[in-house]
């Protein structure tokens, strides 16, 4: 276990199977509830919160409490677990997935663990590359189809995909982190 001295955690969020890869670098406080971290990451990685989530923590599943949803797995409640409660040490991973129906699969891995310091705003988001796929686009097998209708003006879906998406434009490159720690600022 984690030391009880509230610290730092810098952890990379991954999105599975996407290339190149779509990842965020985070500060965390060491007492962010598992809750909380869901927020972050929806935040961090560009998604809606339209969908459900859980971590999958040594075999151990965790997510907020939804009365409409009955799950045949044990699922434990994430406002009551803390990182440092379930976090071994620096080199520490677990998975996050958001949207069981697009499966988007996420690889949270414990970086660094840096000593607390309280001029530091938290959370915040220190690097990211690639944009986020948009919501509902399928999955990641259906974001390479998308990627693929949209750069190709004579692909069978590239109407509709532009037409589907806000703007008409998606540019797979793009990451705002200055956007991105601006909404994470009302975390605080």
């Amino acid at each position: 276990m984690a030391k009880s001295a509230k610290q730092i955690y810098q952890i990379k969020v991954t999105l599975k199977y996407t290339k190149p890869p779509i990842w965020r670098r985070l500060l965390v406080s060491s007492d962010t509830t598992l809750a909380d971290l869901h927020d972050i990451i929806q935040i961090a990685m560009g998604w809606t919160d339209s969908h459900l989530h859980h971590f999958e923590i040594e075999g151990r599943y965790y997510s907020v409490p939804n009365p409409y949803t009955d799950f045949s797995l044990e699922t434990a409640n994430a406002r009551r677990f803390k990182l440092d409660k379930v976090v071994r040490g620096e080199g520490f991973k677990f998975e996050y997935v958001y949207d069981f129906g697009d499966n988007w699969e996420h690889t949270v891995l414990i970086e660094k663990i840096l000593p607390f310091d309280p001029t530091q705003k938290l959370p915040v988001c220190v690097k990211g590359k690639r944009a986020c796929p948009p919501e509902d686009v399928g999955g990641v097998w259906g974001y390479e189809e998308f990627l693929e209708a949209i750069a190709n003006p004579e692909h069978p879906n590239h109407d509709m995909y532009t037409e589907w998406i806000e703007g008409g434009v998606f540019d797979a490159e793009a990451f705002d982190m200055e956007g991105v720690n601006h909404r994470l600022a009302d975390l605080r």
